[in-house]
């Protein structure tokens, strides 16, 4: 994700959201977040960056993920895509074998594939493809559909701004505004909105759209 608008709900347009929860999401570039403060400052989610592409894995992934936990967050992994080198499966299968499994415990989010940049090389229905290839793969093995985060401008030039996973992955939306705007692919609504790339803690902010019942469904299934 892009990483380092000083976070705040006033100032993003959101004090007067109903029903949501604020959270961040971070990768190697935040290696010593103080996750008990982030709890402590009203945080109730974060998604941890844990591998790109076919061979990477972030080697603070462990160590955050086990600080968020021991604060009382509930928490997920992602991945960043590279459809340009390594199918969809294949690097489905190494987020799952390091750090972007899932279980309904309450405290886990679905995996999130993160889809942005460039299209590695790939025509739009081959890359609708590859995501297809790396969401039933990983909905394979743990009964879930990963969490998409994606940008409208990447996914209408991408995929021609599919709208084949509207109804099964829930949309992480990236857009830095004071309103999420027009959503891509025929989503009803977002789950997550980055609406901003500075949390307090280090990292983006985030949004769930819910409330905290809603949070731990997502993360039980």
């Amino acid at each position: 994700m892009r990483t380092p608008i000083i976070f705040s709900l006033a100032l993003s347009g959101l004090a007067s959201a109903s029903a949501t929860i604020s959270g961040f999401d971070i990768s190697s570039y935040q290696p010593n977040v103080n996750f008990a403060k982030a709890k402590s400052s009203g945080a109730g989610f974060v998604i941890i960056k844990a591998t790109e592409g076919t061979s990477y894995k972030s080697p603070y992934f462990s160590t955050q993920y086990t600080g968020a936990t021991n604060a009382g967050l509930i928490r997920g992994g992602y991945h960043f895509a590279r459809p340009g080198s390594g199918s969809g499966a294949t690097q489905a299968k190494y987020f799952i074998a390091n750090g972007g499994g899932w279980s309904g415990d309450g405290r886990t989010l679905p995996g999130m594939l993160d889809v942005e940049g460039d299209c590695g090389g790939l025509s739009q229905s081959a890359t609708v493809s590859w995501i297809k290839d790396f969401s039933d793969t990983y909905h394979s093995s743990t009964g879930r559909y990963p969490m998409i985060y994606t940008d409208p401008s990447w996914w209408s030039t991408c995929t021609g701004n599919s709208n084949a996973f509207a109804n099964t992955n829930p949309l992480v939306l990236a857009r830095y505004a004071s309103t999420p705007g027009t959503l891509p692919g025929g989503w009803p609504q977002y789950t997550i909105w980055q609406f901003n790339d500075h949390y307090s803690e280090g990292g983006d902010s985030d949004i769930f759209n819910g409330d905290q019942a809603g949070l731990r469904k997502l993360a039980t299934g």
